[in-house]
């Protein structure tokens, strides 16, 4: 008998070592359950297994969320749905779902400012952390300056390589960024990297004529936006300024009715206008 708890602590020991805790954790509690209700021995061993794997995926999500830079408070339950018109709402369950980033799709937002369109990009990124995929929410200028920085460091390819571990980069705001050439090419050579191989979703506030804004060159902004359109979603955002009407609500003025969109304004993925 004596020998039993040096047993277990070498046991604890190995479990450790092969990266299992919670078995080490539950093992001694699941014991006592399984030799009251009368479990198999291949049943103990399904519990501790299901714990751990379960355990494990919490764990990675944790990871994945807190490298994501994705706030947390711009979930899909927070998203005011009525708000939003009725082709972006069709759409919101299945881009949740993550069907367009193993097809490598791209998700576009546009509107005018106070429109949803940050939110709406967040929503969809915490619900593609939950499954699993890694994402990357970041502001259009901190992308740019960071590849800026890899660039001058003649280290633009690595940092391109590390930017492609993630299944999703998210750039907010990408219209307001007005660059110089230098800062239009490392933005350009990011997004053809990523072309048909690893997805983006884009919010910006200039539809695609105005974006020579950005890319400066003509030549140049055809390329990024037949690279950007050529496998994606358009998600349009043309209600009303949620910051306008927070606003009118903290003053007591009640917004106005919202109003139904029944346009068929919001473009399906590529691989559904091609079917």
């Amino acid at each position: 008998m004596a020998q039993e708890p040096r047993a277990r602590e070498g046991l604890d020991t190995l479990l450790r070592a092969l990266k299992l805790p919670i078995f080490v954790e539950l093992r001694a509690s699941l014991a006592a359950r399984a030799e009251t209700e009368g479990w198999r021995f291949e049943e103990y061993l399904h519990q501790l297994a299901t714990h751990e794997a379960q355990d494990r995926k919490r764990r990675r999500i944790d990871r994945l969320v807190k490298l994501s830079g994705v706030p947390k408070d711009k979930t899909l339950a927070a998203l005011k749905l009525d708000r939003l018109s009725t082709p972006v709402r069709r759409l919101l369950p299945t881009l949740c779902e993550g069907g367009f980033v193993e097809r490598a799709e791209n998700v576009l937002a546009f509107g005018l400012p106070g429109r949803g369109k940050t939110h709406v990009l967040c929503a969809i990124a915490n619900e593609l952390l939950l499954r699993g995929y890694k994402v990357l929410f970041t502001p259009a200028y901190r992308l740019v300056q960071r590849l800026l920085v890899a660039k001058r460091a003649l280290a633009l390819e690595r940092e391109l390589r590390a930017l492609d571990a993630f299944d999703v980069v998210a750039i907010d705001d990408i219209g307001y960024i007005q660059q110089d050439r230098e800062e239009m090419e490392v933005l350009f050579t990011f997004l053809a990297e990523r072309y048909e191989r690893r997805s983006v979703m884009i919010s910006s506030n200039l539809v695609f004529s105005q974006w020579d804004r950005i890319f400066k060159d003509p030549m140049t902004t055809a390329a990024a936006i037949d690279r950007i359109v050529h496998h994606a979603v358009i998600l349009e955002m043309n209600g009303r300024s949620y910051r306008d009407d927070e606003a009118g609500e903290r003053l007591g003025i009640a917004p106005p009715p919202v109003e139904r969109d029944t346009s068929n304004s919001t473009l399906a993925p590529q691989s559904e206008r091609n079917a």
